[in-house]
């Protein structure tokens, strides 16, 4: 595993790389690497035996530089590589679905008595006390780096998604057409940010996805709970598909 910065149309973008294979990027979510974590965790390694993973940090996010004023959504995705041939979705923002919200996670990102991060965990693991919650969001003054990451992935999710209906991009449902390449969707059963019903309207609008992969016993931050499952998951969908560039997202 080695860190790196590179420089995208002169802005610094800080990656962690590791792995065997093919290019993989992986853009990664709240609870994540770049989001918390400092380097790859269980889930990434395992699916470094695979693909050779290269995880950008979002811009703002640890030490990527961030995008300009008068930015918006779209110029967060032109940031990324733009040939993608193999496309994988963990927890998936983006849509807006009648009667299945995108969870607040600005309010509860506020923490209770100062703290106390409950309703945060709640929300982004299977339950407040998983092990992997309560690691990643303590009810406690963390790692001042580890905090720092935190605080960084929150202020890049209100710049894509603050006002309601949260993390919903308007013109991207009538977009999914044009991503035909091999899709893999994959939700926690227990996902209670992203609803599960939002991987079936994605399963619906990408013309390469077959079918919604569920991972039992995950919420929202999937890879981090239920870390093998996950990548076994993505690598039989790697392994089915053909070769060439792939891009996993997360959250």
């Amino acid at each position: 595993m080695t860190d790196t910065m590179v420089e995208v149309r002169g802005r610094k973008v800080a990656l962690i790389e590791g792995g065997q294979g093919e290019p993989l990027v992986y853009l990664h979510g709240f609870a994540d690497v770049h989001g918390v974590a400092g380097e790859f965790q269980p889930f990434h390694l395992k699916l470094g035996t695979a693909a050779r993973v290269i995880a950008p940090a979002h811009p703002g996010c640890a030490q990527s530089d961030e995008l300009g004023d008068g930015y918006g959504i779209d110029d967060v995705i032109f940031h990324y590589p733009e040939r993608v041939r193999r496309l994988g979705l963990i927890g998936a923002c983006g849509l807006f679905v009648p009667g299945a919200p995108i969870g607040d996670v600005f309010m509860h990102s506020q923490p209770e008595r100062g703290v106390q991060l409950t309703t945060l965990r709640r929300l982004l693991f299977a339950h407040e006390s998983a092990p992997a919650g309560l690691r990643f969001f303590p009810s406690a003054r963390g790692d001042v780096e580890e905090e720092m990451r935190r605080y960084q992935m929150l202020r890049f999710g209100s710049f894509v998604g603050f006002k309601p209906p949260y993390f919903y991009n308007r013109v991207l449902r009538g977009r999914l057409y044009r991503a035909a390449m091999p899709a893999a969707v994959i939700w926690g059963t227990m996902d209670r940010m992203v609803p599960c019903a939002h991987g079936d309207a994605y399963v619906a609008g990408l013309p390469g996805a077959a079918d919604l992969t569920l991972i039992p016993g995950a919420g929202h931050a999937a890879p981090l709970e239920q870390a093998d499952a996950t990548a076994d998951a993505l690598i039989e969908f790697l392994g089915a598909t053909s070769d060439g560039g792939k891009r996993v997202s997360n959250g």
